[in-house]
Protein backbone atom coordinates (compact mmCIF):
# COMPACT_ATOMS: atom_id res chain seq x y z
CA UNK A 1 0.00 0.00 0.00
CA UNK A 2 0.89 3.54 -0.74
CA UNK A 3 1.47 6.08 2.34
CA UNK A 4 0.07 8.90 -0.44
CA UNK A 5 -3.40 10.21 1.08
CA UNK A 6 -6.03 9.23 -1.43
CA UNK A 7 -8.68 12.34 -1.83
CA UNK A 8 -12.50 11.27 -1.48
CA UNK A 9 -14.73 13.87 -3.26
CA UNK A 10 -18.24 13.54 -1.81
CA UNK A 11 -20.95 15.34 -3.61
CA UNK A 12 -23.48 16.97 -2.31
CA UNK A 13 -26.67 15.68 -4.20
CA UNK A 14 -29.69 17.00 -3.87
CA UNK A 15 -28.82 18.83 -0.16
CA UNK A 16 -30.22 21.98 -0.15
CA UNK A 17 -28.37 24.84 1.96
CA UNK A 18 -30.13 26.98 4.39
CA UNK A 19 -28.80 29.73 6.71
CA UNK A 20 -28.69 28.74 11.02
CA UNK A 21 -32.28 30.85 11.58
CA UNK A 22 -34.94 32.53 10.02
CA UNK A 23 -35.42 36.09 8.64
CA UNK A 24 -37.72 36.60 11.46
CA UNK A 25 -35.31 35.32 14.59
CA UNK A 26 -32.43 37.53 13.40
CA UNK A 27 -34.67 40.44 13.60
CA UNK A 28 -35.43 39.52 16.90
CA UNK A 29 -32.27 39.13 17.87
CA UNK A 30 -31.34 42.23 16.70
CA UNK A 31 -34.42 43.93 18.32
CA UNK A 32 -32.83 42.38 21.72
CA UNK A 33 -29.25 43.86 21.16
CA UNK A 34 -31.13 47.22 21.12
CA UNK A 35 -32.49 46.38 23.92
CA UNK A 36 -29.25 45.05 25.78
CA UNK A 37 -27.71 48.51 24.05
CA UNK A 38 -30.21 50.64 25.49
CA UNK A 39 -29.93 48.81 29.18
CA UNK A 40 -26.46 50.05 29.06
CA UNK A 41 -26.59 53.18 28.10
CA UNK A 42 -29.38 53.89 30.63
CA UNK A 43 -26.46 52.17 33.15
CA UNK A 44 -24.00 54.59 32.35
CA UNK A 45 -22.99 58.05 34.21
CA UNK A 46 -23.13 61.15 33.96
CA UNK A 47 -19.75 63.66 33.99
CA UNK A 48 -19.14 65.48 37.29
CA UNK A 49 -18.86 69.37 37.10
CA UNK A 50 -16.31 68.14 40.58
CA UNK A 51 -14.63 64.98 40.28
CA UNK A 52 -13.62 65.24 44.35
CA UNK A 53 -16.87 65.25 45.47
CA UNK A 54 -19.16 62.05 45.81
CA UNK A 55 -22.96 62.52 44.80
CA UNK A 56 -24.96 59.57 46.07
CA UNK A 57 -27.99 60.63 44.52
CA UNK A 58 -26.54 60.07 41.04
CA UNK A 59 -24.49 57.24 41.50
CA UNK A 60 -27.71 54.99 43.25
CA UNK A 61 -30.49 56.68 40.81
CA UNK A 62 -33.36 54.20 40.27
CA UNK A 63 -32.20 54.94 36.69
CA UNK A 64 -29.15 53.10 37.65
CA UNK A 65 -29.88 50.84 40.24
CA UNK A 66 -33.65 49.24 39.11
CA UNK A 67 -34.61 50.17 35.89
CA UNK A 68 -31.20 50.12 33.27
CA UNK A 69 -30.81 45.83 35.07
CA UNK A 70 -34.43 45.43 34.43
CA UNK A 71 -34.28 46.60 31.10
CA UNK A 72 -30.74 44.34 29.95
CA UNK A 73 -32.83 41.39 31.23
CA UNK A 74 -35.29 42.17 29.06
CA UNK A 75 -33.10 42.10 26.18
CA UNK A 76 -31.30 38.88 26.80
CA UNK A 77 -35.30 37.33 27.23
CA UNK A 78 -35.62 38.62 23.88
CA UNK A 79 -32.27 36.98 22.29
CA UNK A 80 -33.45 33.56 24.02
CA UNK A 81 -36.36 33.95 22.37
CA UNK A 82 -34.81 34.02 19.26
CA UNK A 83 -32.81 31.64 19.40
CA UNK A 84 -35.28 29.34 20.55
CA UNK A 85 -37.92 30.41 17.91
CA UNK A 86 -39.02 28.10 15.45
CA UNK A 87 -39.54 29.05 12.17
CA UNK A 88 -43.34 28.68 10.63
Amino acid sequence: MSKASKHITVEKAGVEERPVFAKENYKFMIAGLAIVLVGFLLMMGGNSDDPNTFKPEEVYSFRRITLAPIVIVLGLIVEIYAIMRRPK
